[in-house]
């Protein structure tokens, strides 16, 4: 069992000209984990990835890949690591399966290609060009190209973009056989609820460091208020409801017939103190229901919710 990190990040600097694109960043990624890494358009995670993957050579800091140097031990590592672009990396006149193929061939223990083929369904385009495969064709064979030399490490770069929900739910399926396995994984996502559903961790990145990390349980706990809702008959006296709650709750009737009790966490303890009042008062709850802030409300928080190029 490995003792050490997958990824170790300290004191990231990466600058393009007078712009400092990482500025200072820290990140830890443990093994055999999946670890989303979030962040608007121009936050730096784009640039922290490929100093990773050894195509970006760092300003400052030091960058670990499975205990190595990315630049100066690359050829090393290389083998060790998949990595799936956006662009695909495929010769635009190769044909889809003999480019996978290809790929197995150069690893000493690939996946079995032609099941692969059949899990991500590219069995249909096999003989097509890349050129011609529609996008999320194209995303399809970048993700089994990344995964079929079995790596120890592997990037994906918004691995779902442009499928369709069975393809979605396919890839989604193979990064949890992946970390089953051992892989450790590294996700680039849009999608929140990609997030929360997959990775054991989230690094969210702003401006060129990491600005928040943890589980997505932890992220969407910590400092935020979560809330108990139900209905029941409208003009309740809440003052007995207030004084039955833990301190630091509230209890409103934002509508006739609709209570909202809003506290720093909803626990059960809290639960057994609103339904304990409503059986003193003789009053049956309806539509009960818990809700917290989601992992997209701690990003938007966090990074503001203004659009940026």
């Amino acid at each position: 069992m490995h003792a050490e990190p997958a990824v170790e990040i300290a004191g990231l600097v990466k600058r393009y000209g007078d712009k400092t694109a990482v500025d200072s960043l820290d990140l830890t990624i443990r093994r055999a984990s999946v670890t989303a890494v979030l962040g608007p358009n121009g936050a730096g995670k784009t640039t922290t990835v490929e100093t990773c993957e050894g195509y970006r050579r760092p300003d400052a800091g030091t960058v670990r890949v499975l205990g190595l140097d990315p630049v100066t031990q690359g050829a090393r590592l290389r083998p060790r690591i998949g990595v799936m672009l956006q662009s695909g990396g495929v010769y635009a006149g190769a044909r889809a399966v003999e480019m996978l193929q290809h790929t197995a061939r150069l690893h000493a223990h690939p996946l079995d290609v032609p099941e692969l083929v059949e899990r991500l369904g590219l069995g249909s385009c096999g003989r097509t060009t890349y050129r011609r495969l529609s996008g999320g064709q194209q995303q399809r064979l970048a993700l089994a190209m990344a995964v079929v030399g079995r790596p120890e490490l592997v990037f994906l770069d918004e691995p779902t973009a442009g499928l369709d929900p069975q393809a979605r739910r396919a890839t989604w399926d193979l990064v949890r056989d992946l970390r089953r396995d051992g892989v450790t994984v590294v996700l680039t996502t849009h999608h929140m609820d990609e997030a929360e559903q997959l990775a054991d961790d989230v690094a969210i990145v702003d401006r060129g460091r990491v600005i928040a990390a943890g589980t997505p349980d932890e992220l969407c706990r910590g400092g935020a208020e979560s809330s108990l809702h139900f209905d029941g008959p409208a003009g309740l006296d809440l003052a007995p409801l207030l004084k039955a709650l833990p301190d630091g709750c509230t209890a409103l009737e934002p509508a006739p017939g609709s209570y909202r009790v809003e506290a720093p966490a909803v626990d059960p303890q809290l639960l057994a103190a609103v339904t304990g009042w409503c059986a003193a008062a003789g009053i049956l709850p309806e539509r009960l229901s818990v809700q917290r802030r989601s992992l997209e409300d701690v990003f938007l928080d966090l990074t503001g919710r203004d659009l940026r190029s």
